[in-house]
């Protein structure tokens, strides 16, 4: 009988985490012996946890907030985005090593590719500059867009990301305008309602959006967000968050296997999974 193998998430919380049920199915579609779990681990206990998943075996893990810098801190080695984000989302074995990796940024370009873009020599405005946004700003400044501007309330925030690429720089909302790609990698909008969404719902105002661009929103619940729907109303092409999550645990199972899963079956079971939660939501609200 084939041994199962374990692999886990750690975060806190994780109980809405959509990673055990789309990494789950991929294993279970290409017949991995492998059983994904997700442990909610306190602030703090990340080098605890890395310390467990040595002594446990646990083959694969993957790292959400608050854990990921604390995680950076506690593998034996990092690759190339984790050292220059100091953050990890992704933990695997070399021989008796932990290797910590940092997925999320290639994962949104897989994403984009997905969606017919390609990057290469397209001036990009990121509103946002948390490590959703670094992610992003690293990512693309490796994969030769023209510029970017880093577009953010907090002046001495959108600075230390935009030191992440050479072309990055700080920018203003001015910039949204006469960008090529608008990503949206705030949390503005987030479990809004579309139909009840207001201007400060918005991460831009629409009137800055064009047809000609490419607007792209990390916010994946609800999966079409009210500036996702003004984009497409002016014409824009629009992509959801949901292509970076995916693409970004796909590139994981390829770390921890050695192959790349079906990302269909991945996203198909995250849209279920999203399609059963809002009809809680609403019975619930009734």
């Amino acid at each position: 009988m084939t041994q199962r193998r374990v692999a886990a998430l750690i975060g806190s919380p994780v109980a809405h985490s959509l990673s055990p049920v789309i990494h789950q199915a991929a294993f279970d579609a290409a017949g991995d012996p492998w059983t994904y779990a997700a442990f909610d681990v306190a602030a703090g206990r990340g080098a605890d946890a890395i310390a467990a998943m040595r002594v446990l075996g646990i083959a694969g893990l993957s790292v959400t907030m608050p854990h990921k810098q604390d995680v950076a801190a506690a593998v034996d080695r990092l690759d190339a985005s984790a050292a220059a984000l100091r953050s990890v989302n992704t933990v695997s074995w070399d021989g008796g090593d932990l290797v910590g990796s940092s997925t999320d940024g290639a994962g949104f370009v897989a994403a984009l590719a997905e969606g017919g873009i390609d990057v290469h020599g397209l001036a990009v405005a990121i509103i946002g500059a948390g490590g959703a946004a670094r992610s992003v700003i690293d990512a693309l400044g490796r994969v030769g867009v023209d510029s970017i501007r880093v577009v953010n309330r907090t002046v001495a925030s959108a600075e230390s990301a935009s030191e992440l690429a050479r072309v990055a720089s700080v920018g203003t909302v001015d910039d949204i305008g006469v960008a090529d790609l608008v990503v949206n990698a705030s949390s503005i909008g987030m479990g809004i309602d579309p139909a009840a969404a207001t201007a400060a719902d918005l991460p831009c105002a629409v009137e800055r959006l064009q047809a000609t661009q490419v607007v792209v929103d990390l916010v994946y619940h609800p999966l079409r967000t009210a500036w996702l729907e003004a984009a497409e109303q002016v014409g824009a092409h629009t992509i959801d968050g949901l292509g970076m999550l995916i693409h970004q645990a796909a590139l994981q199972q390829l770390v921890w296997l050695g192959r790349r899963p079906d990302v269909a079956v991945m996203r198909r079971a995250a849209e279920v999974a999203l399609q059963e939660r809002s009809s809680r939501a609403a019975e619930t609200g009734r």
